[in-house]
């Protein structure tokens, strides 16, 4: 039967070209500014422990008051020299005269030291380093001129907070080039055997590309005007998230694009019918993960509070990038943008929506996905949900409690091994520690009782300087230093300030201090760890009711529905659950990690849930389009066929730039790129492919209930009233 192509836009010769013209001008302008701020950021990240700590945990109010002792903050590098035998005097007299070396770097204040071990195989020194000072260098600087200076056949690190802070400042140094280049890289590779065209795959990541030009000039100007913290692991999640949502939008809408040239051959008109057809799922799709990632604004952890606005900003560059940029490409090059593959203008007796797939050799594959799904329906979606229930019993083996620091970085580290050879020969928890905030008048009761807690190797008063009050010690400050009636106590433990055992002594030392004075206070490295982790695994009960509400509420704005959107959010709940599951499996058994970052839950729940709603609303509002037309469950089929090539394609591709982040030496990027990579494809695959359309086709017009199309007469009319071609899985669908 003939069909009714769409109308012909009529718009002036001249405007055809100006304003695309004019479009592509202004983007390129703001990547000519956005580009070299790439290389700027690190004037507004930091990588240290502050740019972490949750906002309101009893470590943070000891660090402010630490804060009020000293004119500067600095950070402690500890300094080990090893020997496998015991040092000799003369080997002593050569490591003692590193120290007037170190002082006359003059990278902070005092250096104490050198302090023997009990075995006398060791020698340690503590360099305060400056909070001015780039650590990163001043590190590089002390581990050359230690190794230069220590007694010969010695071993030397250059460890402590400020070691392992400048090893995981190198660790990041890879995100603005080498996960660049791979996400690129990746994108365009997948985009080549998806399109088999060589301008379309540029089109589409100049549009990724320029969107995060964008996003990095945005995300600058904020954290320079102090409104963000900014850190290497929210800028790695930047650019990544930015790639991978602008070039599923662009796929999207030149889906859309290419389906509009089968029916004109006027390329402005196909690019606004397209624009039309696409702005609806594109802007609702960004809505819901730029409103889920600002839900984490409502986390008490600053990590995670500073990633929300972030990302949030990347995406919604993503969003006019692909909204602007790409239709104007698209309005100036046509059908050349697909050479040599060009659309073909279809016959108007062929102009059928259901018979364009949007991508080349994917229309046997989705029709057979349909035709399954509309012989077994029930079958297909309650075995999806079994096999997800199954993934999900992995979530027992998931061991999101932290890890120690020296797990954080993957690859070899100065600092991680100084980190070993500190607990060969002292207390293990020496350069890093707990820091006691006391009432002056009980000063004395709280240092005897911090000496006599288990775990605790000693304890002492801080005079001013910084110097350890010692009662009949030769030259030891006589009194403590005083802040507004406070005093502060080093309590240095006897295991790994970033170990288990290090966090319970902690955590006893609260109870047991508080009997003695009320307001006492317990910082340092390790409470800090163990508040962090704490707070970040109350911030899932917090964030995610939270996060799971706005959902929903968009996903019924958009699909004028109740049920529909709660089944959907239910789908990738129950995605979410799997991937961990699977992801919980193969941290254990395969990569051999130790366990996971307290925060990779929350972070793999935003960026799944967002992300897998994003192909359900690719699907469903295609899906509701073509059920207006022509039924409900004809719809699905329609929608499914239609939709297929273009989600999976997409969904593979943000695989693909999730699994970038693996190249990062960091344990908490490495799972999270796992955990997204595979709980992408999860949800492209089987969620998106055969759970949702089994299931929506099962209930059948009630899935749109309460809304006008969920009532059977509509479904009917509209069944009546558009012919549609009789084909085995219209057979199916019910359709005559």
């Amino acid at each position: 039967m003939k069909t009714t192509s769409p109308p012909t836009t009529r718009v002036p010769f001249w405007l055809r070209w100006l304003i695309p013209a004019v479009l592509v001008v202004a983007w390129l302008a703001i990547a000519a500014i956005g580009g070299p701020t790439f290389g700027r950021l690190s004037e507004v990240s930091s990588n240290d422990q502050a740019s972490f700590l949750p906002a309101g945990a009893e470590a943070t109010e000891a660090q402010d008051w630490q804060a009020k002792f000293r004119d500067s903050k600095e950070i402690p590098a500890v300094i080990v020299v090893e020997s496998d035998t015991a040092f000799t005097p003369a080997e002593l007299g050569e490591a003692a005269a590193l120290k007037g070396r170190l002082e006359a770097m003059q990278v902070g204040s005092t250096v104490i030291g050198p302090i023997p071990s009990a075995d006398a195989k060791a020698v340690q020194f503590v360099v305060p380093i400056a909070s001015s000072a780039e650590v990163k260098a001043v590190v590089k600087e002390l581990r050359n001129e230690v190794q230069a200076s220590a007694p010969a056949g010695m071993q030397t690190f250059v460890t402590g907070p400020a070691g392992l802070a400048a090893d995981l400042a190198s660790a990041f140094a890879g995100i603005d080039g080498i996960l660049l280049l791979v996400a690129l890289g990746a994108v365009f590779l997948i985009l080549l055997i998806v399109y088999r065209s060589l301008l379309l795959p540029i089109m589409v990541l100049l549009t990724s590309v320029f969107a995060l030009c964008a996003a990095i000039l945005l995300v600058f100007s904020m954290a320079k005007a102090g409104w963000i913290q900014l850190n290497g692991q929210s800028q790695g999640i930047l650019s990544i998230l930015v790639i991978g949502a602008a070039t599923d939008y662009a796929l999207l809408y030149v889906a859309r694009f290419r389906e509009a040239l089968t029916h004109t051959t006027n390329r402005t008109a196909a690019a606004i019918t397209a624009w039309k057809a696409a702005w609806e799922p594109i802007l609702a799709s960004g809505a819901t993960v730029i409103i889920a990632l600002l839900c984490l604004l409502f986390s008490d952890l600053n990590s995670n509070k500073a990633l929300g606005p972030v990302a949030a900003a990347g995406i919604l560059c993503a969003l006019f990038a692909a909204l602007t940029l790409l239709p104007a490409l698209m309005a100036l090059f046509g059908r050349a943008a697909f050479w040599p593959f060009r659309p073909k203008l279809l016959p108007e007796t062929e102009r059928e929506p259901e018979l364009v797939t949007g991508l080349e050799g994917q229309k046997g594959l989705w029709r057979a996905t349909g035709s399954l799904v509309s012989r077994r329906p029930r079958t297909v979606w309650v075995a999806s949900v079994l096999l997800l229930l199954v993934a999900g019993t992995g979530l027992l083996q998931l061991k999101a409690n932290g890890v120690a620091q020296t797990d954080v970085i993957l690859t070899a580290s100065n600092a991680v091994d100084g980190q070993e050879a500190l607990g060969r020969h002292f207390d293990a928890g020496s350069g890093s520690p707990a820091v006691i905030v006391a009432d002056e008048a009980k000063a004395q009761e709280v240092l005897a009782k911090a000496k006599a807690s288990d775990g605790v190797g000693d304890a002492y008063l801080l005079a001013e300087g910084g110097a350890p009050v010692i009662t009949g010690a030769p030259g030891a400050p006589a009194a403590p230093a005083v802040r507004d009636g406070r005093v502060l106590i080093n309590a240095t433990l006897n295991y790994a300030a970033d170990s288990n055992d290090a966090e319970n002594v902690v955590v006893s030392l609260r109870q047991e201090l508080k009997t003695i004075d009320s307001g006492v206070l317990v910082g340092g490295v390790t409470a800090t760890a163990l508040d962090t982790n704490t707070t970040a695994q109350r911030d899932l009960v917090t964030i995610i009711p939270v996060v799971l509400g706005v959902i929903l509420v968009i996903l019924m704005l958009l699909l004028r529905s109740v049920l529909a959107p709660v089944l959907l959010v239910a789908s990738v709940v129950l995605s979410y659950g799997a991937a961990m599951g699977v992801s919980a499996f193969v941290f254990n058994n395969i990569f051999g990690f130790p366990g996971a970052d307290a925060t990779v839950p929350l972070f793999g729940f935003v960026f799944l849930v967002a992300l897998g709603v994003d192909y359900n609303i690719f699907l469903m509002s295609r899906v509701r389009e073509e059920s207006i037309k022509h039924g409900t469950r004809a719809g699905i089929l329609r929608g499914l066929a239609v939709t297929g090539g273009v989600i999976t394609s997409a969904g593979v591709i943000l695989a693909a730039t999730f699994a970038a982040l693996g190249v990062i030496p960091i344990m908490f990027l490495v799972q999270l790129a796992f955990i997204v990579a595979f709980g992408v494809l999860l949800d492209t695959v089987l969620v998106r492919s055969l759970l949702v359309p089994a299931l929506a086709y099962d209930i059948g017009p009630r899935i749109w209930w309460p809304g006008k199309l969920g009532r059977p007469e509509n479904d009917a009319a509209a069944r009546a009233d558009v012919p549609f071609p009789r084909t085995a899985d219209n057979e199916e669908a019910g359709v005559r």
